[in-house]
């Protein structure tokens, strides 16, 4: 859903755009000011809280001890699920999940999957007597939503699993409230997303520019310089020079998403 006074104000973007401005000020290669809280909940396993601008999305990070899936039955388990609520932004509705949201989902976990940020195998190094491996489940929830919610979702969900605290296993239980160590963490990914507005791309595009937005790309990137990800929606086409242009401009950007950790 897409307000009227935000179809006006689209129009507006795209119109400054064309000019070679933004609505904010900003250049079209420049972020909003990002602060990232680490484990701003205590009942998770592992949390944190990423403020892209006025954007806000909290990641929460459960562990637990689950079945491996048959055609796995060596690794360990990982999941990225995203709820869109009616308190983050006008737009949301209440319900089964979206295509936005299970997009978002997607996207944060293609980035932490492909990466092997978390290698499966080692989730299942020691499974307990009744075959059980860990389970590490990522929840995404936008808070305040003011465009670019994959970045902010991703760069949250990167610092979360780096505090997670994995319970004490004694036996076949997990003991919460343990230490039992970190995650085996191999890497850090995150992604860098684009915008499509009349013709110039934006980098962390507000709520009212992915209005006025032809499509979008976003590529994820790890701390050690390799892509690994990527993802388009919308109609907007990209050319390969253009596609190479951005994945140069999601590489150099890596280091200062990284650094927000």
């Amino acid at each position: 859903m897409v307000l009227i006074l935000d179809k006006i104000k689209a129009e507006e973007v795209k119109a400054l755009a064309a000019k070679g401005e933004r609505l904010d000020g900003r250049g079209f290669k420049d972020y909003r000011d990002i602060k990232v809280d680490v484990r701003p909940l205590q009942n998770p396993e592992g949390s944190a809280m990423a403020h892209f601008g006025d954007t806000k999305v909290l990641v929460g990070v459960k562990v637990d001890l689950v079945k491996p899936f048959a055609d796995r039955p060596t690794d360990g388990v990982i999941s990225v699920n995203c709820e869109f609520t009616p308190l983050a932004h006008p737009a949301f509705e209440p319900g089964p999940p979206k295509e936005e949201s299970i997009e978002l989902a997607r996207v944060v976990d293609r980035a932490i999957r492909s990466a092997e940020v978390l290698p499966l195998a080692k989730l299942g190094e020691n499974p307990t007597e009744d075959g059980r491996v860990l389970g590490v489940y990522v929840d995404v929830y936008p808070l305040d939503h003011n465009g670019n919610l994959t970045d902010a979702a991703s760069l949250a969900a990167m610092c979360a699993l780096k505090n997670t605290i994995v319970p004490k296993i004694e036996g076949d239980l997990l003991i919460r409230g343990e230490d039992g160590g970190k995650l085996p963490l191999q890497r850090q990914a995150t992604t860098c997303s684009f915008e499509v507005v009349s013709g110039n791309i934006f980098v962390d595009a507000t709520d009212i520019e992915e209005i006025a937005s032809y499509g979008r790309v976003s590529i994820g990137v790890t701390d050690d310089g390799f892509l690994c990800a990527g993802q388009k929606s919308g109609a907007a086409g990209i050319s390969r020079d253009k596609l190479l242009e951005l994945a140069d401009l999601a590489l150099e950007n890596r280091k200062f998403l990284f650094s927000k950790i």
